[in-house]
């Protein structure tokens, strides 16, 4: 799924069956479900959902525990608005 292909996505109801627990962590962050984003991959360690949960603090206001989600996935917090910070990583995952 390409980046146009996943914005275009956001009108459904549901995720798309077969997106990476990354991705479908920022659909429903775009759908305004930041719990479930998060309960989707809190537990996960690899470097793009690291990526994607440090976002998700930093959505939340939460800097310190962003801090660390960003050291664990070899990132640092960006100096921008957090919806320019959710397109750079959807774009990232989808290129």
């Amino acid at each position: 799924m390409n980046f146009k292909e996943f914005q275009a996505s956001l009108k459904q109801a549901t995720p798309p069956h077969g997106l990476s627990d990354a991705l479908k962590a920022l659909w429903l962050d775009a759908n305004q479900q930041w719990e479930d984003a998060h309960e989707v991959i809190r537990d996960n360690t690899d470097p793009a959902s690291a990526w994607v949960h440090a976002y998700l603090h930093h959505v939340e206001g939460v800097l310190w525990n962003a801090d660390y989600w960003y050291g664990r996935a070899k990132k640092k917090r960006p100096n921008c608005s957090t919806q320019d910070e959710w397109q750079q990583i959807v774009q990232a995952l989808t290129a």
